[in-house]
Protein backbone atom coordinates (compact mmCIF):
# COMPACT_ATOMS: atom_id res chain seq x y z
CA UNK A 1 0.00 0.00 0.00
CA UNK A 2 1.59 3.58 -1.21
CA UNK A 3 0.37 7.03 -0.58
CA UNK A 4 -3.09 5.59 1.13
CA UNK A 5 -5.16 8.71 1.69
CA UNK A 6 -8.80 7.89 2.80
CA UNK A 7 -10.76 10.73 3.92
CA UNK A 8 -14.72 11.22 5.61
CA UNK A 9 -16.23 14.47 4.87
CA UNK A 10 -13.51 17.13 6.06
CA UNK A 11 -11.68 14.45 8.15
CA UNK A 12 -8.32 12.64 7.05
CA UNK A 13 -8.68 9.58 8.41
CA UNK A 14 -5.35 8.23 6.23
CA UNK A 15 -2.33 10.36 5.61
CA UNK A 16 -0.73 9.34 2.30
CA UNK A 17 0.17 5.96 4.47
CA UNK A 18 2.47 3.39 3.27
CA UNK A 19 2.11 0.18 4.48
CA UNK A 20 4.31 -3.31 3.26
CA UNK A 21 4.16 -6.74 4.46
CA UNK A 22 6.49 -9.41 3.01
CA UNK A 23 5.65 -13.01 2.10
CA UNK A 24 5.86 -15.26 5.42
CA UNK A 25 6.10 -12.71 7.96
CA UNK A 26 3.52 -11.56 10.89
CA UNK A 27 3.71 -7.35 10.68
CA UNK A 28 2.07 -5.93 13.75
CA UNK A 29 -0.14 -2.46 13.38
CA UNK A 30 -0.07 -0.67 16.30
CA UNK A 31 -1.00 2.82 17.36
CA UNK A 32 -4.01 4.16 19.96
CA UNK A 33 -7.81 4.38 19.39
CA UNK A 34 -8.54 6.93 16.57
CA UNK A 35 -4.58 6.55 14.88
CA UNK A 36 -6.24 5.11 11.48
CA UNK A 37 -5.69 1.22 12.05
CA UNK A 38 -9.30 0.59 11.51
CA UNK A 39 -9.64 2.34 8.36
CA UNK A 40 -6.11 1.21 6.85
CA UNK A 41 -7.22 -2.09 7.39
CA UNK A 42 -11.24 -1.59 5.62
CA UNK A 43 -9.33 -0.32 2.79
CA UNK A 44 -7.32 -3.15 2.17
CA UNK A 45 -10.21 -5.41 3.07
CA UNK A 46 -11.90 -3.79 0.42
CA UNK A 47 -14.57 -2.42 2.63
CA UNK A 48 -13.80 1.16 1.97
CA UNK A 49 -12.21 2.75 -1.62
CA UNK A 50 -9.00 5.17 -0.96
CA UNK A 51 -9.34 8.09 -2.18
CA UNK A 52 -5.83 8.14 -3.27
CA UNK A 53 -2.49 6.05 -3.31
CA UNK A 54 -2.17 2.34 -4.70
CA UNK A 55 -2.58 -1.28 -3.40
CA UNK A 56 -0.62 -4.01 -4.91
CA UNK A 57 -0.22 -7.61 -4.69
CA UNK A 58 2.75 -9.06 -5.97
CA UNK A 59 3.60 -6.45 -7.62
CA UNK A 60 0.31 -6.05 -9.51
CA UNK A 61 -1.99 -3.20 -8.64
CA UNK A 62 -5.25 -3.88 -7.50
CA UNK A 63 -8.53 -2.56 -6.76
CA UNK A 64 -10.73 -4.46 -4.43
CA UNK A 65 -14.25 -3.48 -4.55
CA UNK A 66 -15.99 -5.29 -1.42
CA UNK A 67 -14.32 -7.64 1.23
CA UNK A 68 -15.70 -10.40 -0.70
CA UNK A 69 -13.72 -9.51 -3.86
CA UNK A 70 -10.33 -9.56 -1.82
CA UNK A 71 -11.29 -12.83 -0.19
CA UNK A 72 -11.33 -13.99 -3.87
CA UNK A 73 -8.03 -12.85 -4.31
CA UNK A 74 -6.56 -14.12 -1.28
CA UNK A 75 -7.08 -11.20 0.73
CA UNK A 76 -9.20 -12.81 4.36
CA UNK A 77 -9.71 -10.00 7.13
CA UNK A 78 -11.02 -11.57 10.09
CA UNK A 79 -12.54 -8.80 12.05
CA UNK A 80 -13.00 -8.68 15.97
CA UNK A 81 -16.34 -9.43 15.43
CA UNK A 82 -15.72 -12.57 13.98
CA UNK A 83 -19.00 -12.67 11.19
CA UNK A 84 -19.57 -16.38 12.07
CA UNK A 85 -22.45 -18.07 12.60
CA UNK A 86 -23.47 -19.19 15.87
CA UNK A 87 -25.82 -21.05 15.13
CA UNK A 88 -24.61 -23.32 12.43
CA UNK A 89 -22.06 -26.10 12.48
CA UNK A 90 -18.08 -25.45 12.62
CA UNK A 91 -17.85 -27.01 9.35
CA UNK A 92 -20.76 -25.02 7.66
CA UNK A 93 -18.96 -21.68 8.95
CA UNK A 94 -15.47 -22.80 7.48
CA UNK A 95 -17.51 -23.40 4.27
CA UNK A 96 -19.75 -20.86 3.89
CA UNK A 97 -20.46 -19.79 0.61
CA UNK A 98 -17.88 -21.97 -0.42
CA UNK A 99 -19.74 -25.06 -0.08
CA UNK A 100 -18.35 -28.31 -2.07
CA UNK A 101 -21.33 -30.37 -3.84
CA UNK A 102 -21.10 -33.29 -6.00
CA UNK A 103 -23.93 -33.69 -8.56
CA UNK A 104 -26.03 -37.69 -8.56
CA UNK A 105 -28.52 -37.88 -11.42
CA UNK A 106 -27.79 -34.57 -12.79
CA UNK A 107 -28.73 -33.00 -9.63
CA UNK A 108 -26.13 -31.18 -6.95
CA UNK A 109 -25.94 -32.05 -2.97
CA UNK A 110 -23.58 -30.86 -0.73
CA UNK A 111 -20.88 -32.73 -0.44
CA UNK A 112 -20.85 -32.53 3.98
CA UNK A 113 -18.41 -35.31 3.76
CA UNK A 114 -15.85 -33.71 2.28
CA UNK A 115 -16.55 -30.99 4.32
CA UNK A 116 -16.38 -32.95 7.63
CA UNK A 117 -12.98 -34.04 6.52
CA UNK A 118 -11.62 -31.12 4.89
CA UNK A 119 -12.86 -29.17 8.15
CA UNK A 120 -10.93 -31.84 10.43
CA UNK A 121 -8.00 -31.36 8.48
CA UNK A 122 -7.99 -27.39 8.99
CA UNK A 123 -8.76 -27.33 12.38
CA UNK A 124 -5.82 -30.44 13.03
CA UNK A 125 -3.00 -27.69 11.46
CA UNK A 126 -3.76 -25.21 13.58
CA UNK A 127 -3.82 -27.70 16.54
CA UNK A 128 -7.33 -26.28 17.55
CA UNK A 129 -9.29 -28.76 19.73
CA UNK A 130 -13.31 -28.75 19.39
CA UNK A 131 -16.06 -30.90 21.12
CA UNK A 132 -17.09 -31.84 17.74
CA UNK A 133 -16.83 -30.57 13.83
CA UNK A 134 -20.90 -30.31 14.40
CA UNK A 135 -21.02 -28.33 17.02
CA UNK A 136 -22.77 -25.12 16.52
CA UNK A 137 -20.34 -22.13 16.56
CA UNK A 138 -22.39 -20.65 19.74
CA UNK A 139 -20.78 -23.38 22.32
CA UNK A 140 -17.41 -22.37 21.55
CA UNK A 141 -14.76 -20.09 23.36
CA UNK A 142 -13.59 -16.98 22.37
CA UNK A 143 -10.23 -19.28 21.18
CA UNK A 144 -11.91 -21.86 19.23
CA UNK A 145 -14.18 -18.95 17.21
CA UNK A 146 -10.83 -17.28 16.54
CA UNK A 147 -9.44 -20.57 15.05
CA UNK A 148 -12.30 -21.53 13.37
CA UNK A 149 -12.40 -18.43 11.68
CA UNK A 150 -8.69 -18.90 10.47
CA UNK A 151 -9.49 -22.73 9.08
CA UNK A 152 -11.90 -20.56 7.14
CA UNK A 153 -9.94 -18.44 5.33
CA UNK A 154 -7.35 -21.24 5.09
CA UNK A 155 -9.52 -22.59 3.37
CA UNK A 156 -9.52 -20.14 0.58
CA UNK A 157 -6.07 -20.59 0.29
CA UNK A 158 -5.39 -17.23 1.48
CA UNK A 159 -1.60 -15.69 1.07
CA UNK A 160 -2.29 -12.54 3.69
CA UNK A 161 -4.87 -12.84 7.41
CA UNK A 162 -5.55 -9.87 8.71
CA UNK A 163 -6.61 -10.34 12.44
CA UNK A 164 -8.12 -7.42 14.15
CA UNK A 165 -7.55 -7.40 17.79
CA UNK A 166 -7.78 -11.05 18.24
CA UNK A 167 -6.83 -11.51 21.60
CA UNK A 168 -9.26 -8.64 23.32
CA UNK A 169 -11.58 -10.25 26.03
CA UNK A 170 -9.67 -13.38 26.01
CA UNK A 171 -8.29 -15.53 29.09
CA UNK A 172 -4.94 -16.38 29.56
CA UNK A 173 -4.89 -19.59 28.17
CA UNK A 174 -6.91 -18.46 25.26
CA UNK A 175 -4.51 -15.86 24.21
CA UNK A 176 -1.82 -18.36 24.04
CA UNK A 177 -4.05 -20.29 21.66
CA UNK A 178 -4.64 -17.40 19.43
CA UNK A 179 -0.80 -16.43 19.88
CA UNK A 180 0.63 -19.96 18.48
CA UNK A 181 -2.35 -19.91 15.53
CA UNK A 182 -0.58 -16.84 14.39
CA UNK A 183 2.93 -18.85 14.52
CA UNK A 184 1.60 -21.70 13.04
CA UNK A 185 0.28 -19.78 9.77
CA UNK A 186 3.78 -17.85 9.46
CA UNK A 187 5.84 -21.37 9.63
CA UNK A 188 3.53 -22.07 6.83
CA UNK A 189 4.52 -19.39 4.76
CA UNK A 190 0.98 -17.21 5.42
CA UNK A 191 1.66 -13.39 5.35
CA UNK A 192 0.05 -11.74 8.86
CA UNK A 193 -1.05 -8.52 9.64
CA UNK A 194 -1.67 -8.34 13.60
CA UNK A 195 -3.83 -5.39 14.88
CA UNK A 196 -3.47 -5.41 18.77
CA UNK A 197 -3.18 -3.06 21.68
CA UNK A 198 -0.84 -5.65 23.31
CA UNK A 199 2.56 -5.08 23.14
CA UNK A 200 3.75 -8.13 24.94
CA UNK A 201 1.63 -10.24 22.32
CA UNK A 202 2.93 -8.00 19.39
CA UNK A 203 6.66 -9.04 20.54
CA UNK A 204 6.62 -12.57 21.04
CA UNK A 205 4.81 -12.92 17.28
CA UNK A 206 6.00 -10.64 14.99
CA UNK A 207 8.49 -9.66 12.80
CA UNK A 208 8.14 -6.33 12.17
CA UNK A 209 5.75 -3.29 13.38
CA UNK A 210 4.22 -0.18 11.86
CA UNK A 211 3.36 2.48 14.07
CA UNK A 212 0.11 4.69 13.12
CA UNK A 213 -0.39 8.38 14.81
CA UNK A 214 -3.55 10.44 14.01
CA UNK A 215 -3.19 9.35 10.46
CA UNK A 216 0.22 9.14 9.62
CA UNK A 217 2.80 5.96 9.67
CA UNK A 218 5.07 6.86 11.89
CA UNK A 219 7.00 4.48 12.56
CA UNK A 220 8.33 0.91 10.92
CA UNK A 221 10.73 -0.50 13.63
CA UNK A 222 12.15 -4.33 13.34
CA UNK A 223 10.91 -6.25 16.49
CA UNK A 224 14.06 -7.62 17.26
CA UNK A 225 16.40 -4.41 17.48
CA UNK A 226 13.72 -1.98 19.32
CA UNK A 227 12.23 -2.32 22.96
CA UNK A 228 8.27 -2.11 24.12
CA UNK A 229 9.39 1.30 25.93
CA UNK A 230 10.22 2.88 22.18
CA UNK A 231 7.00 1.25 20.83
CA UNK A 232 5.07 2.89 22.96
CA UNK A 233 6.76 5.99 22.85
CA UNK A 234 6.11 5.98 18.98
CA UNK A 235 2.26 5.22 20.02
CA UNK A 236 1.98 8.21 22.66
CA UNK A 237 3.83 10.90 20.80
CA UNK A 238 6.41 10.67 23.25
CA UNK A 239 9.42 9.34 21.05
CA UNK A 240 8.28 12.56 18.69
CA UNK A 241 8.50 14.91 21.19
CA UNK A 242 11.85 14.16 21.91
CA UNK A 243 13.55 14.04 18.54
CA UNK A 244 11.63 17.49 18.19
CA UNK A 245 13.20 18.42 21.68
CA UNK A 246 16.84 17.36 20.54
CA UNK A 247 16.28 19.19 17.19
CA UNK A 248 15.41 22.24 19.08
CA UNK A 249 18.44 22.34 21.08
Amino acid sequence: MTGIVKRFGGVTALDSVDFELRRGEVMALVGDNGAGKSTLIKTLAGAHMPDEGVIALDGEAVRFTSPQDAWRRGVATIFQELALAGKMTIADNIFLGREITRTVAGIKFLDRRAMHRRSRELLEQLDVVVPDIHTWVEYLSGGQRQGVAIARALNIDADVIVMDEPTAALAVAEVRKVLEFIKTLRRQGKSVILISHNVPDVFEVSDRITVLRRGKRIGLLETDKTTPEEVVGYITGATEAKRHARTAH
